[in-house]
């Protein structure tokens, strides 16, 4: 028979000991989340407004704008006034395909970014290479882009995403 001092020592005490120890871990990861949340957000901030800033080299910083659509995640506009950057996704081959655009404040397209993607390699997927993006450049719209050869539904998710942003261009230019 088992006393009462040895059932606390083989389970009672290491179950406390280990209770002790989760709360101060505990404690120790929030206070470290605490601290280093606000560089992480400010470094997630600065690498996602250069990103913006490629399609938008005017830009200097931007702001979200609220904007609900089935294309269109996110629209954002500069703050110096040097147009929107807006992103969003259309269904390609390969599943979602996310672009970015950017718009300057004429309403005239100054870049688009095709994202990471499921595109099929050498033919859906170029439609990330300069050659397809390049000729949106200077436009108000995919009409007149061609398409990229052999990947008409990875072309058409471009376009879709592309007359979206434009779409939601007009929307809040003047909001």
């Amino acid at each position: 028979m088992k006393s009462k001092n040895s059932t606390f020592e083989t389970i009672v005490r290491p179950i406390l000991v280990l209770t002790v120890i989760c709360i101060v871990v505990s404690g120790m990861l929030a206070v470290t989340n605490m601290i280093t949340k606000p560089v992480i957000d400010r470094n997630a901030q600065r690498k996602a407004d250069a990103g913006r800033i490629a399609l938008l080299p005017q830009a200097d910083a931007f702001q979200q704008v609220e904007y609900s659509d089935s294309v269109i995640s996110e629209v954002w506009v500069a703050e110096n006034g040097a147009g929107y950057v807006i992103t969003g996704s259309a269904k390609g081959y390969g599943g979602d395909l996310p672009v970015m655009v950017g718009i300057g404040a004429d309403g005239v397209i100054t870049a688009i970014q095709v994202m990471d993607n499921s595109e099929t390699p050498g033919v859906g997927k170029k439609t990330m290479e300069p050659e397809f993006t390049d000729q949106f450049r200077g436009r108000d719209g995919s009409d007149g882009v061609a398409a990229v050869s052999g990947a008409t539904v990875s072309s058409t998710a471009v376009f879709t995403v592309v007359d979206a942003a434009m779409a939601a261009y007009d929307t809040v230019k003047g909001a």
